[in-house]
């Protein structure tokens, strides 16, 4: 794998404690097959299986000190209940009705294999980042770095990381952490994403997460770890 010079800098800086994992809307309602888009068949194995290729990289995040980050779609309830649904979703998901990803609903939480989230964001639109207050959550938290996963890739996945992309923040998409409802348009948005964000596996990230206590020491070369970590990711270690 090829690391264009501009990140090489950041993965050998890599500090756990200024990361988030973050999720993005692996939700009841969106999971489920009994709730909102099970319910209307609307569903992939790849998205189905998300949670649990999601869950080593937030065990072991949360071991390292990092951040696990949940944006959660919420259909805002107005008069009686009845959401504020955008007429764009309304023509592509005409299924959503009252109660679907209303806040405090078990529906509209993150699915509990990936529970519990230090931080909740609701998001009304594809970016987190849209009238939410996901920056300010961020840099309060000290985070400068985001492991991107969820659904969809080439939606709430594309927005959220070029949202973070623009803002400052070093992204890393989770390239098997994320999925669409077609495995062609996972692909391509995913090659897209490749200008604007590093790309790493689950595996890839675990072996990141677990690396930068000795990476950050002035034993850095000499820490197997570590120098297994880069051998496996460019093919070399340091220094090469």
């Amino acid at each position: 794998r090829l690391v264009e010079p501009r990140y090489r800098e950041r993965i050998m800086g890599f500090e756990p404690d200024r990361t988030g994992l973050l999720i993005v809307v692996l939700q009841n309602d969106f999971l489920h097959p009994y709730w909102a888009f099970g319910r209307a068949g609307q569903s992939s194995p790849d998205i189905a299986a998300l949670p649990a290729r999601v869950k080593p990289v937030a065990d072991a995040l949360r071991k390292a000190g990092g951040w696990i980050i949940s944006t959660q779609f919420t259909l805002v309830p107005g008069k009686g209940g009845e959401p504020f649904i955008s007429p764009h979703l309304a023509r592509l998901r005409p299924f959503l009705r009252k109660g679907d990803f209303t806040p405090g609903e078990w529906g509209h939480r993150l699915v509990d294999t990936l529970q519990p989230a230090d931080l909740t964001i609701e998001k009304v639109a594809y970016s987190a980042f849209y009238q939410t207050r996901m920056e300010w959550v961020l840099r309060k938290a000290g985070i400068e770095t985001l492991m991107i996963s969820g659904i969809v890739t080439n939606g709430g996945v594309a927005s959220t990381l070029r949202a973070a992309h623009v803002r400052d923040f070093h992204t890393i998409l989770l390239t098997d952490g994320c999925a669409a409802f077609g495995g062609q348009t996972h692909d391509t948005t995913v090659a897209a994403l490749a200008r604007v964000s590093e790309l790493l596996t689950g595996a890839e990230a675990g072996a990141l997460i677990g690396a930068p206590t000795c990476a950050r020491s002035a034993r850095q070369r000499a820490c197997p770890s570590w120098r297994g970590f880069l051998f496996s990711y460019w093919g070399a270690g340091p220094g090469a």
